[in-house]
């Protein structure tokens, strides 16, 4: 580009071509990649699902991570989505048109349509908001908002080599074709990301020098070796070994030829941005990054709390917390300093820490698959409704793991081929002391991420695509919670502790995040708070401070989310008296599917409603 595109001025561009394509009644022609109705069959059939195909016309990943790219979705499997200015001009402008057929059909819904429609327009509208501002990546229907389109956790050198491997099956020669296009789609995008950072770039939109140096150093190790090394290229191999075809040669040439020099043009024009950068760690230092903060802090949370009121959340729940810990520590025999410094001396006991070696990595492995396994067997005790809990625990591929958080998980395909995972970051097995890895299985598995992900498979297919941080962390929570309430750590009071410190962890999140970026902390300001109040190692910390630079919002809805499903349990409760049902409320949180925090006390009525008669 010889010049800084304007974002508002290239989607106002498309804006009525989108509408039209979109709006209901409109003839028109049929798009590469577009599924027609009379082809498809849907398990739960919804007024909503043309508005879902069209979202997976705009986010191909989508269907392949549910498994439903094949048959007459096939074509989908050969695309990513398109991150080029125009790309990302033709996902706003989609957008604003299916908002707009949502709202035209929310008044003829009933039940289950009406809160389906609900959802899609809140979801929209949230990117919607995103959108207005002219730089950064906006997550449709996710979590990930960021100011950067390219950043130490954020971009496509980071996500599709991930994507191809664990979500791409190759079954077919056909699939090996779509693995390539996708390769293809990745060279495109890698450069769509580049142009779309030197844009930001004019606008003086570039990220803290300390996220800077990570990402410098992330995309060099990207493009270590010769292409035919590269993961994306022996994935293939892999895959495709039975299949008749010469798929590793052709998979290297678009690799050499197409994706190296893509990296290395993103990689020059990330040092320019470097040799541009400050050390201000906080969106505030951006153009309009007060406002920009009030919606990723609205996006992140789905409520309207500001982020005073989030920081002092925060510092309520650390002190109550904290007085639980306390007591355990006692008894435990750590009696003296805060229970930030008695939490970090119990990190450092060697009893409770993993070999730093290979074999201990596995060891961590086996121990969460063991846990996994026995909540699993608890689950008819917390739900009437139960769903199979299929997950598997994994490691982050190693050249992710430095700007990555410490694990994160999310439910597998819809026809259960691909199982729910838990992905965690071992670059050292110190920041996972034994007590703590328990909980995190209870969080991104069973009764968490999976666990909950496994119940949305059985609502429109929109509502599987679509989702909120604030429900999914803040279930995840909950899922934590509901373990302790089973009875998990009755035999071993320290497991409860590594519980408690995620709570504490979570809350300490609510400060941090607003620290950074409403009251301006610097990042060793932020790292030191954290440290100090929480008891968790610097190492630990200092990744966790990164992702908050460049998601500002999002590690708020964690801690918001799980505070509003309590707050409504304890509201049912006190509605019910002795109808309350425990497992019966845990049914309608989750069989509800994701939702925005402030249409969950709406789902609750009804609920505590149909339990009076």
């Amino acid at each position: 580009m010889n010049a800084p595109l304007d974002r508002r001025r290239f989607l106002g561009a498309s804006a009525l071509a989108g509408t039209m394509a979109l709006l209901p009644g409109c003839a028109r022609t049929m798009v590469a990649g577009e599924v027609p109705a009379a082809a498809l069959a849907y398990a739960n059939p919804s007024p909503l699902d043309p508005i879902a195909e069209g979202l997976m016309r705009h986010y191909p990943e989508w269907a392949t991570g549910l498994g439903i790219d094949g048959g007459a979705r096939a074509p989908l499997k050969h695309r990513l989505t398109d991150l080029t200015p125009a790309g990302v001009a033709e996902q706003a402008a989609s957008a604003r048109a299916r908002t707009a057929t949502a709202k035209a059909l929310l008044p003829g819904l009933t039940g289950q349509d009406a809160l389906d429609a609900e959802v899609v327009i809140a979801a929209h509208e949230l990117a919607l908001g995103g959108w207005a501002f002219p730089y950064g990546d906006v997550a449709l229907g996710s979590y990930r908002n960021s100011p950067y389109v390219v950043a130490q956790n954020v971009g496509q050198f980071l996500d599709v080599p991930s994507f191809l491997d664990s979500s791409h099956t190759v079954e077919t020669a056909d699939d090996a074709e779509a693995w390539l296009d996708r390769m293809r789609d990745y060279a495109r995008n890698i450069d769509g990301e580049t142009e779309r950072l030197k844009h930001d770039r004019g606008l003086g939109v570039v990220a803290p020098d300390f996220l800077l140096s990570k990402t410098v150093d992330q995309l060099g190790i990207a493009q270590q070796g010769a292409p035919e090394s590269w993961s994306i290229v022996t994935s293939l191999a892999d895959k495709a070994k039975r299949i008749s075809g010469d798929w590793a040669t052709r998979a290297s040439r678009i690799a050499e030829a197409e994706i190296a020099p893509a990296l290395a043009r993103q990689l020059a024009e990330i040092r320019l941005h470097a040799a541009q950068a400050n050390g201000n760690a906080g969106v505030w230092d951006l153009p309009r990054g007060e406002e920009y903060y009030a919606w990723a802090l609205r996006a992140g949370t789905t409520t309207t709390l500001s982020p005073d009121e989030v920081h002092r959340q925060g510092l309520d729940q650390l002190a109550e917390l904290q007085g639980r810990m306390d007591t355990i520590l006692k008894g435990e025999g750590y009696s003296k300093g805060s229970v930030g410094d008695r939490m970090a001396a119990l990190g450092k006991d060697p009893k409770y820490l993993f070999p730093n070696t290979d074999a201990g990595r596995q060891q961590i492995i086996e121990f969460l698959s063991e846990r996994i396994a026995d909540i699993r067997g608890r689950m008819p005790q917390a739900f009437h409704t139960l769903v199979p809990g299929n997950a598997e625990v994994k490691r982050m591929a190693p050249e992710v793991e430095p700007g990555a958080p410490g694990a994160y998980g999310g439910s597998g395909s819809i026809d259960g081929k691909v199982p729910g995972r838990l992905w965690i970051n071992l670059r050292t097995t110190e920041i996972w002391p034994r007590y703590a890895l328990p909980d995190l299985a209870y969080h991104e598995t069973i009764p968490g991420h999976v666990w909950q992900g496994e119940y949305t498979h059985k609502l429109p297919l929109v509502r599987s695509l679509l989702a909120f941080n604030a429900y999914s962390e803040g279930w995840a929570l909950y899922g934590e919670q509901l373990a302790d309430e089973l009875g998990v750590y009755d035999a071993n009071p320290v497991e409860r502790l590594g519980y408690l410190q995620s709570l504490s962890f979570r809350a300490c999140r609510l400060v941090v995040d607003t620290g950074i970026h409403a009251k301006r902390w610097t990042r060793s300001q932020a790292i030191d708070w954290f440290a100090t109040n929480n008891g968790s190692s610097v190492e630990e910390v200092s990744g966790e401070v990164d992702r908050y630079c460049s998601w500002p919002g999002q590690a708020c809805g964690y801690k918001v989310g799980h505070t509003t499903i309590n707050t409504l349990r304890q509201k049912a409760k006190a509605e019910l008296g002795e109808r309350f049902d425990f497992r019966g409320f845990n049914d309608a949180v989750v069989l509800g599917g994701a939702v925005p925090m402030t249409v969950l006390g709406g789902v609750i009525d009804r609920y505590v409603a149909g339990q009076r008669g």
